[in-house]
């Protein structure tokens, strides 16, 4: 797991945030630790490495589709 952490709000319907809590619950898990899940798999998906930060001078990396 990542050492420092950052927040991130969502605006979501309340019957999905409900149902989401719920499922995530029954599967053991944290809302949290799903949707940061979701997003590692979001960024693999789209071959973006935040794995580690560039030097400082060098180029940043596009994202896949983007020029």
């Amino acid at each position: 797991m990542e050492s420092k952490t950052a927040r991130l709000t969502v605006l979501i319907d309340p019957e999905k945030k409900k149902v989401f809590e719920v499922l995530c619950a029954a599967q053991d898990q944290t809302p949290s630790q799903v949707v940061r899940q979701m997003i590692r798999d979001y960024l693999q998906e789209h071959e973006v490495d935040y794995a580690t930060r560039p030097k400082l001078g060098a180029p940043r990396p596009k994202a896949k589709g983007r020029e």
